[in-house]
């Protein structure tokens, strides 16, 4: 599930990338809220 959306939020981010630069303000808040989704995982005690 988590992953799911760390995959649309990466998706998104390109998009956004190709179409307003790297720089963009709207790039920028999109990989902020792709680390926040990463950061979660890396945060989730491992089973193992």
């Amino acid at each position: 599930m988590i992953m799911g959306k760390i995959e649309d939020k990466r998706m998104e981010m390109l998009k956004f990338a190709k179409n307003h630069g790297m720089t963009s303000k709207i790039t920028v808040k999109c990989s902020q809220e792709l680390d926040m989704l990463l950061n979660m995982v890396q945060k989730k005690p491992q089973i193992k």
